[in-house]
Parts: structure tokens; C-alpha cells; sequence
């Protein structure tokens, strides 16, 4: 097992590295968040290869499943993002950044407070393909296995979380594509229903990912992984961050009191008076 995780972590140091050396000629350290659904394909990767390859390791079914959902998770987000931000300018978060540290040596700043910082999370939020990786007595086939149960609904959950997370980022990205749209805020599709759908799926995947691997070893201690992810996205650098740009837009406001912030739920009467 040491083995094992001494690979990923060389794997994410080199990674990083990589993304850094290519930031620093674009001079845009936002490419670093292109690299992160990637990232996890290739611990993904790593970790089957390193169990087939392994003498006396076996391949087991709920770790082809943790691999299917991450990898189909993971390079939908990097061509998403990719597509999206590469020719963009620097995101503005990163500008502050580059503010703050001044003449500080930002490239040293920059390579161990952005994308070695990236790499530690990455580590962290990887956790339930490390333990389904790191354990061997889940059981031999998919329908022999006596946690099956945790394997199908784990996948559905995480299946339920793409189809939510790709469905929403598509609709968004065809409205905003139109013109008459500029300025206006979205709400057909899924977005009809919750204000954030790409979110709600973001922490179904890794819910699901989580029972999927509960039963194993070290299952439990994955709970860490869609704990932070959940926290992050509710509480500090997803919907809060959206939520306060469009607080002073009265259609958001308007849209905000009939549609529910986080769970799809159906639209409140908007002829309703508030409380």
C-alpha cells in the first residue's frame, strides 16, 4: 500500500509541476483549475494499472465502477473547462493573488500556494479511489458480491450527479451562447428547479462514490471526501460566491424566491405573498 501511495503522490507533484511550467508561459495560473477533473483521471488510471500489474492484487468490480464513474466525471470536466476558460484571461481570484504577493518571488508563491496546494486537495478529495484501491477482500465478481447493494446505489447516486452537473452546464452554456440572453439569468431546464444544478450533481457524484466503496477497509474515512465538497459547495466557494454577485440583480431576486437554492424541488407560486 505504501507503494502504491508514494505513485500518487510523485503522480500529483509531477502533474502540478507540469501545469504550473505551462501557467507560467501563458502567465495564468487559472489554467490550474483546467487540471482538476483530469487529475483525478489519472490517479483513477494509475490505481488500475497498478492493481493489474500488481503480482498479487486482483481487479475487483467495485473498483472497475469507482474508475468508470471517475473517469466519465473527470474528462467531461476537463473539456468543459477547457473549453471554456483557456483562452480566457485570468480569472480575477488569481489577479488578486498576483496582487497581494507583489515582487514576493510569485512564481515560488504561485507554485507551492496554487498548484501544490492542488495537489494536497486533490490527495484529500481523492480519498474513496484510494480506499477502494487500497483493499482487496470487497469480493471476487460483481453478482457474487454480498455488497452489491452498496455498488448499485452508489453508482445510480453518482449517475444521478453527472447527468445534473452535465445537463446544467450544457443548458447554461446553449443559453448564455444566444444574444438576446446577454444579461439575463436562466431559468428553464434544470435550472427551473434548483439555482445551481451543476452543484447538486457535483455532490451527488462524490456521495455516491463514497457508498460505493463503504464497505471496503478504509471506506469510512472517505467520508472526508464528500464532506468537504458539500461544505465548500454550500457554505464557502460555490453558491455564496454566486449567490452575492447577482444580489443586487432584481431577476435573480425574483428567481431566488420561487426556486430552491440547492435541491430540485418544483417552483414556488410566484403569486404567493412571502412570509
Amino acid at each position: 500500500m505504501l507503494q502504491y501511495l508514494i505513485g500518487i503522490f510523485i503522480l500529483l507533484i509531477g502533474y502540478f509541476s507540469l501545469f504550473f511550467v505551462i501557467a507560467q508561459i501563458k502567465k495564468n495560473n487559472a489554467i490550474v483549475d483546467i487540471g482538476w477533473g483530469l487529475g483525478f483521471v489519472l490517479i483513477a488510471i494509475y490505481s488500475g494499472l497498478y492493481t493489474v500489474f500488481h503480482p498479487d492484487l486482483t481487479l475487483k468490480a467495485f473498483q472497475i465502477v469507482v474508475m468508470a464513474i471517475v473517469i466519465c466525471w473527470g474528462l467531461r470536466l476537463f473539456f468543459y473547462i477547457s473549453v471554456r476558460n483557456f483562452k480566457k484571461p485570468e480569472d480575477f481570484r488569481y489577479q488578486e493573488m498576483r496582487v497581494k504577493w507583489g515582487k514576493k518571488n510569485p512564481h515560488v508563491q504561485a507554485f507551492f500556494r496554487v498548484f501544490m496546494a492542488q495537489a494536497g486537495f486533490m490527495a484529500i478529495i481523492a480519498t474513496p479511489i484510494i480506499a477502494a484501491f487500497t483493499h482487496q477482500n470487497y469480493g471476487s465478481s460483481f453478482w457474487q458480491d454480498s455488497h452489491v447493494w452498496w455498488i448499485i446505489i452508489g453508482a445510480l447516486i453518482s449517475a444521478t450527479g453527472l447527468f445534473f452537473e452535465a445537463v446544467g452546464d450544457y443548458q447554461l452554456r446553449a443559453f448564455l451562447a444566444k444574444p438576446e440572453n446577454r444579461g439575463k439569468i436562466m431559468r428553464s431546464g434544470l435550472w427551473r428547479y434548483t439555482r445551481h444544478p451543476n452543484y447538486f450533481g457535483e455532490t451527488l457524484i462524490w456521495w455516491g462514490l463514497w457508498l460505493v466503496v463503504l464497505p471496503s477497509e478504509f471506506g469510512v474515512y472517505a467520508l472526508i471526501s464528500p464532506m468537504i465538497i458539500t461544505y465548500l459547495l454550500l457554505f464557502v466557494s460555490g453558491i455564496p460566491l454566486l449567490e452575492k454577485k447577482y444580489r443586487d440583480n432584481p431577476e435573480f431576486q425574483e428567481y431566488a424566491r420561487v426556486t430552491s437554492v440547492f435541491f430540485p424541488l418544483p417552483p414556488k407560486n410566484a403569486n404567493k405573498p412571502q412570509k
